[in-house]
């Protein structure tokens, strides 16, 4: 499982390892991993050409650090200095010694055009609000150069903690950060300014409690439901999907699609589209009668595809032993109230605009501050909310870590992928996952899905839904 802590946690953890080694000890062990990924980027570093790009503090002597130790293996290494006067003097005099030179930002473009690789250390972790205005255009040059550019420890302009990106920021290729990863470097907007993420150790001893959990495939086969030898069709749970319209039967075929594949051993559905479902499923349990008389399930799904139908998901709510996902319109039918009396585990799951007409606010917004948004509706409602997006959020009410997703693709921004995805949840909730293991082995699975069925090309939903099993195989075979 990849961890991301707060800036408050890694200062606290440098402190400590700073105040057991040798002055500067710290800062070296930084260089020389940021040096030898820059090596690593450049291929030859003898004869090529680097510019740093220097602010004040740690994060530019990082930088200059980074530089001497290639200007000694033979590249040409510029600095421009975006605060000569708050320079880290230490670095800037090994840059000196080992052959670097040192240039205004008025002569840095036409350095910058023929680099190689830029090195960004204009602002640390600390920073917040963008960059400044003498920095913004030379992060935009060296975003349209050739060069690689290479952020050190965050893209500066983008925020640490929040992922929020508030103004000007710089668009890495690649970054290298200390110690641990950042959220900023998880959570989108921030991530898609930090290209790939290369993580170098430098000791830091940090706590438990990560404020970003990422999975991986053995976090998620170690979450996976499996059948015993003993086990029967309703022994590994029941999941029941109330779900679709008239007007949109199909969202109630992809919910079942999803929940079929969830590793639950049944699936009930309620609604107006039970013969569009028992055409395209026969093996799922339909009923007529209502949520209250379908039969015992362990896990409710509704919302998707129910048009203005709020006694169904009210009826669904008053069951309150048991776990349920509510998702599309059942988002905007709930009564936040009822969600909140619920005793049973409720998982939400909506998009930036679902979460942005919940919250009151603009979608814009919400994009802007996902990480805010989710935790900020996990805790209005009382319930485990999952974020869709290009990162998937899942939050628990209350402090805990978020979990963040990115194993998706742009193609799964097609109608019904979320259908597909609440049933599956769905299930996973049936089969006896907690509703934030549900919606992030869910959020993992079908990610993946959408690679596979896509592979690179557009896909639908039902070709995600038939994609699940292939991934729910490679996650447990470590593929």
């Amino acid at each position: 499982m990849r961890t991301a802590y707060s800036v408050e946690t890694v200062r606290a953890a440098e402190r400590e390892l700073m105040a057991r080694l040798p002055e500067g000890t710290l800062m070296q062990r930084a260089a020389a991993g940021l040096a030898a990924a820059c090596a690593d980027l450049l291929g030859r570093v003898y004869g090529s050409r680097v510019v740093l790009l220097v602010g004040s503090g740690d994060n530019g002597g990082d930088a200059l650090y980074t530089g001497a130790r290639l200007a000694r293996r033979g590249a040409g290494v510029a600095a421009v200095l975006l605060a000569p006067e708050h320079t880290h003097a230490g670095g800037l005099a090994a840059l000196r010694r080992a052959g670097g030179s040192v240039v205004t930002p008025a002569r840095a473009d036409s350095l910058i055009d023929r680099a190689d690789l830029v090195v960004d250390g204009i602002v640390g972790i600390g920073g917040k609000g963008g960059l400044r205005a003498d920095a913004a255009p030379l992060a935009e040059r060296a975003v349209r150069s050739r060069a690689l550019v290479v952020a050190v420890d965050l893209p500066s302009g983008v925020e640490a903690d929040s992922g929020e990106v508030r103004g000007a920021a710089v668009r890495a290729d690649v970054t290298v950060t200390f110690g641990t990863h950042k959220p900023g470097l998880l959570v989108d907007p921030a991530r898609e300014h930090a290209g790939a993420v290369r993580l170098v150790d430098i000791g830091l001893e940090l706590p438990a409690g990560a404020e970003i959990e990422a999975l991986q495939h053995a976090d998620v086969a170690r979450l996976l439901p499996a059948p015993g030898a003993a086990s029967d069709k309703y022994g590994r749970g029941v999941v029941g999907i109330a779900a679709g319209s008239a007007r949109y039967p199909g969202a109630a075929v992809l919910a079942v699609s999803g929940a079929l594949r969830g590793g639950a051993g049944a699936v009930r559905y309620v609604g107006p589209a039970a013969d569009a479902v028992i055409a395209r499923y026969p093996e799922t349990l339909v009923s007529d009668r209502g949520p209250r008389k379908a039969g015992r399930v362990q896990a409710w799904v509704t919302g998707p595809g129910a048009g203005d139908d709020a006694d169904t998901v009210a009826e669904v709510l008053a069951e309150d032993d048991v776990p349920v996902l509510l998702d599309a319109d059942g988002l905007r039918l709930a009564d936040r109230a009822a969600v909140r009396r619920r005793s049973a585990p409720t998982l939400m799951t909506p998009h930036a605009g679902e979460a942005a007409a919940l919250l009151g606010r603009t979608r814009d917004e919400v994009e802007g501050a996902r990480l805010a948004a989710v935790r900020e509706l996990a805790d209005a409602y009382g319930a485990t909310v999952l974020l869709k997006g290009s990162t998937t959020l899942v939050a628990d009410p209350g402090k805990g870590p978020v979990r963040v997703n990115a194993t998706g693709t742009a193609w799964l921004a097609t109608a019904g992928s979320g259908d597909v995805l609440s049933g599956l949840a769905g299930s996973l909730l049936a089969a006896g996952l907690a509703a934030r293991d549900a919606g992030s082995v869910a959020a993992y699975l079908h990610g993946l899905a959408g690679r596979y069925a896509a592979d690179g090309a557009p896909a639908g939903a039902h070709d995600v839904a038939d994609a699940i099993p292939a991934a729910w195989r490679d996650v447990v075979r470590g593929d």
